[in-house]
């Protein structure tokens, strides 16, 4: 008989759409807040704040390496929790407010700070903002190992979730700067922008928690308790899918964070197109829009580490394309980021249906279901290797004579031209074999199921 579960959902059915929708509610403020951090922070820092790129890239990178240490560790704290509000609801909404007001000071850097003070308000303010995201987004991703075992359910989760959360990202990347150019000093622009995306962060996690309505029984695969920390964390890596998938994600991920780092500095300074810089991230991020759900008819025909692969290299070859072109053919950079969009839209879906089919792989070895766990470890790499490509980064712009608000020399714009576009798609194409040899295709999923209705 299956297993019912107080989302409506059952573990060999459907999920409703209320249940869908509610649950990619909660993304909206993940998606419009990461784009800004992504795509802006690290110019706000050292063209608006004026603070160097290489304090800046350090401050960062201790944050993010202590936000990478405390998601696996929250993600465990979670799957031990009991409580009537559920295991994963209860930290959402208790994380909500806090999360806002960090938002807010991230964005808020105090005017006349000495290198040290700026360096100490950037890493502690991170780490603040790194902190509350942890408690309040492990356990939400986590729910998507809940609500349904279903492997191409979770695809549909995974693109209802990204259906609200890409026209939010849409949001942070393409309104951030206009936003802020309305203002007469930008630093008032961009503390605006930390209160008005803090609220909504806030607002679309407490909406989630009273939409999903998530209770403790709906955890139905729990059957031994697990204590031990350590030996949690080296179990997930002897987990063969999970190493095979979370390897591509650490590489091309941090290719994305050098890509989404260097676009500003590459149309401000090598394109000179600063002012079209909303229409561009427009026109990416509505390609990526677009394509989600063909991407997930197209994974109902093959399997999703081969689609996700495809996208990779489609989007790699895009931007490596990018170093070529020239201010007097910027129309091109509108045809790269369209394709670009098409390519990156796998990186929206799959990683994030293919890591609760990782889940049951391990529950089935293990009789254990750990979500929360493996979202936290998922968290940990995910952070640890932006943290390695902020450095990069910052580095990068301090190292090849980088100096904000004026005409670079060439040094600096090669260099931009390099981390933006050839040196990230490289990284694109080693992650694809990972990827090719993931072996939890459509028919080895259908008998890892069958072991949880046993």
């Amino acid at each position: 008989m299956p297993i019912q579960n107080d989302t409506g959902s059952q573990s060999n059915g459907k999920i409703p759409l209320r249940t869908k929708l509610f649950y990619g509610i909660g993304d909206i403020g993940n998606a419009t807040n990461n784009s800004a951090f992504q795509f802006f922070l690290m110019i706000f820092l050292t063209d608006i704040a004026l603070v160097s790129p290489g304090i800046a890239s350090s401050a960062l990178l201790i944050a993010k390496l202590w936000d990478a240490i405390v998601d696996p560790v929250f993600g465990w704290i979670s799957d031990k929790t009991h409580s009537r509000f559920g295991k994963r609801s209860v930290y959402m909404v208790a994380g909500a407010v806090p999360l806002a007001v960090s938002i807010v000071l991230v964005w808020f850097i105090p005017a006349g700070m000495s290198d040290a003070s700026s360096f100490l308000w950037i890493a502690i303010s991170f780490m603040l903002f790194g902190t509350f995201w942890t408690v309040t987004n492990v356990p939400y991703y986590s729910l998507s190992a809940e609500l349904t075992n279903n492997y191409d359910e979770r695809s549909s989760l995974t693109a209802y979730r990204m259906i609200m959360a890409v026209p939010a990202y849409i949001l942070g990347a393409a309104l951030t700067p206009a936003i802020v150019n309305n203002f007469s000093s930008k630093t008032t622009g961009y503390h605006v922008i930390g209160i008005i995306y803090g609220v909504i962060g806030a607002i679309v996690l407490c909406i989630t928690a009273w939409g999903i309505k998530e209770k403790q029984t709906s955890l139905v695969y729990i059957t031994k308790e697990s204590t031990v920390f350590n030996k949690e964390m080296f179990s997930t890596f002897l987990n063969k899918p999970f190493v095979l998938l979370v390897s591509a994600f650490a590489i091309s991920n941090m290719a994305f964070t050098l890509t989404r780092t260097f676009i500003a500095y590459f149309l401000t300074y090598c394109m000179g197109m600063e002012s079209k810089v909303p229409v561009v991230m427009f026109l990416l991020l509505f390609s990526v829009v677009l394509s989600l759900f063909p991407w997930k008819q197209l994974s109902l025909r093959m399997n999703k580490g081969s689609a996700y692969a495809a996208g990779l290299a489609i989007g790699g070859i895009s931007v490596a394309l990018c170093y070529f072109v020239v201010p007097e053919s910027s129309w091109l950079v509108y045809v790269a980021a369209v394709i670009a969009g098409i390519g990156f839209a796998t990186t929206w879906v799959f990683p994030w249906s293919m890591l609760p089919d990782v889940v049951d792989y391990d529950y089935a070895k293990t009789g254990i279901h750990r979500s929360g766990f493996y979202f936290g470890v998922w968290g940990f790499v995910t952070k640890a290797t932006e943290a390695l490509g902020l450095a990069i980064s910052g580095w990068v712009l301090q190292l090849s004579g980088y100096v904000p608000n004026v005409n670079q020399t060439p040094l600096a714009m090669k260099s931009i031209k390099l981390f933006f576009g050839p040196v990230p798609a490289v990284l694109f194409l080693v992650s694809i074999p990972f990827l090719l040899w993931y072996p939890i295709t459509r028919k080895f999923h259908t008998e890892i199921k069958t072991i949880h209705i046993k």
